[in-house]
């Protein structure tokens, strides 16, 4: 935390000494912060790209019109309130006298631009326009109440628009990427405004004044882009930042053990996992041991994907791998979210067991693989990868590891360039994460968005539609839970763990962990 010098609060104090009087100035102080981020923010356009850091950035110069809490709960955010007013009509009440940075005040108009806007950006590389597909209507009923209207019954409303950040549709009308990313139409109703964003390196924001909820701490606002864990350690204990998140497990004990910081965590919604391709004859980088291809493509099989399941050692992996900064996992979802199902339990670590499955499959002297995945984008990520080709090299099964920045990685990913390819997803209910992760891709409904292994199962397809066909919060949830069994029994993907996500600060610093992952600079307080 750094102080200046505030010119404007000057207070003149006269002291007498040797009967001279000597001006004492004593300015008032204003606080900036510095935080360092774990991952580069590839765009600032809010309906782009749905990825971590560029959604969390945003959430400090936008809203949405609900929120959520620490705990991943929905609250209200720019709509006070909401309801159902029948099966397809949900009405949302706007704060009044909300004001955008740009002194022009929030209506419903703005509401409805924002909602639009994700589904007509050209080249978008996806993830926004999912949220807003189940709309078919907008009525502006006034300058503060806008009902959006559904063709079926749908009950994740209030979850798809915290997805949804709010624009002014007078700075973003017909606004690009590169509009917002040179600040052009970074215009906000958020706690900070946007100064500056030196692509790779830092992102400046400054304190918004006319901000509607309460004030923030801090006058300016620097996210560090640090996606070298040993330099972002190193930059908080030099002291050229003030905050840094997803803490790497290898600093943790040093972090204890120093008197001036201290540390946050809580269990994050983040779930790792391996998405295994399920659509293709002959996927890339799957050969037999001896690089010749397979007559069929072995991840089709159940049986295949239920052996590399048996073969990782979940608890070795949290232990080793991830220095206990995890807990094994079994769902797409973790234990607090809406639709956890749990009654499905992590994997038994059973090789022989995964060996005799890969015979009875066909496949009794293994094949090959490569395992993909980013270098620095989760906790520990190239070293999991790394421990998870190991393991998998004891049951026959032939691994090379490609880790890649998490820029090129995505890229490669929507390519259709891997087989086996690691992801982490974090989500406020577990239908919303299996429509985007394992429904079957269909551009029209948005489903599948991020399902690199074109998983495809029709009795999943209809039980997370029904789920997300109701405004039965009861019947919602037993849809989803039933939806996640099946997935399980399907081996469709090959859960990891829930990672334990880490904030460490100056010990004069406080926050609450966050469920969400998001490092949200009005929520860091000094003491």
């Amino acid at each position: 935390m750094k102080y200046r010098l505030a010119s404007a609060s000057l207070r003149i104090i006269w002291l007498t000494a040797a009967a001279v009087l000597w001006p004492v100035v004593i300015q008032a102080q204003a606080a900036d912060i510095s935080i360092g981020i774990s991952a580069d923010v590839t765009s600032l356009d809010p309906h782009y790209v749905a990825t971590q850091h560029n959604v969390g950035l945003g959430w400090n110069v936008f809203d949405a019109l609900t929120r959520v809490d620490e705990k991943a709960r929905i609250i209200p955010g720019l709509a006070t309130s909401w309801k159902a007013i029948d099966s397809t009509t949900w009405e949302f009440t706007l704060r009044k006298g909300v004001k955008f940075h740009d002194g022009s005040e929030l209506t419903a108009d703005d509401v409805a631009y924002s909602l639009v806007r994700p589904l007509a950006i050209a080249g978008s590389p996806g993830g926004f326009a999912v949220y807003v597909r189940r709309i078919i209507s907008k009525q502006i009923v006034d300058p503060y109440t806008i009902r959006l209207k559904t063709a079926t019954p749908y009950g994740a409303m209030p979850q798809d628009l915290n997805a949804i950040m709010i624009i002014s549709k007078k700075a973003a009308f017909n606004a690009t990427p590169a509009d917002f990313d040179s600040g052009k139409a970074m215009v906000g109703t958020g706690p900070y405004k946007f100064v500056r964003w030196t692509r790779g390196d830092r992102v400046e924001l400054a304190r918004f004044e006319g901000y509607w909820d309460k004030k923030p701490a801090w006058d300016k606002v620097t996210f560090r882009m640090m996606s070298n864990d040993p330099a972002r350690t190193a930059a908080l204990l030099s002291g050229e930042v003030d905050v840094i998140e997803n803490v790497p497990p290898s600093d943790l004990a040093r972090v204890r053990a120093n008197p001036n910081l201290r540390l946050e965590q809580t269990v994050s919604w983040r779930t790792i996992f391996f998405h295994m391709d399920q659509y293709r004859a002959q996927p890339p980088h799957i050969t037999d041991t001896q690089g010749k291809p397979l007559a069929k493509n072995p991840f089709m099989d159940v049986r295949v994907r239920r052996a590399f399941s048996k073969a990782l050692n979940r608890k070795a992996l949290v232990e080793r791998a991830m220095e206990n900064v995890a807990v094994p996992a079994s769902n797409v979802v973790s234990p607090q979210i809406f639709g956890h199902y749990g009654e499905s339990k992590p994997e038994a670590y059973d090789p022989e067991g995964a060996k005799k499955l890969l015979a009875e499959a066909g496949y009794p002297n293994g094949f090959a693989i490569t395992v993909s995945a980013p270098n620095d984008r989760y906790i520990n990520d190239d070293q999991v990868a790394q421990a998870v080709a190991q393991m998998l090299s004891r049951i026959g099964i032939k691994c090379a590891v490609e880790a890649m920045p998490f820029n090129v990685y995505l890229s490669k990913a929507r390519d259709q360039q891997f087989s086996f390819a690691m992801l982490g997803w974090g989500s406020y209910a577990a239908d919303l994460a299996l429509r985007a992760l394992l429904l079957t891709p269909n551009a029209d409904k948005g489903n599948g968005a991020w399902n690199w292994g074109r998983y495809s199962n029709p009795k999943v397809d209809k039980l997370v539609e029904d789920a997300l066909d109701t405004v039965n919060e009861a019947k919602r949830e037993a849809f989803a839970r039933e939806a996640a069994a099946v997935v399980a029994a399907d081996v469709a993907i090959i859960p990891l763990y829930h990672q334990i996500v880490t904030w460490a600060m100056k010990k004069n610093f406080t926050y609450q962990a966050r469920t969400d992952e998001r490092s949200l600079a009005q929520f860091f307080y000094p003491q």
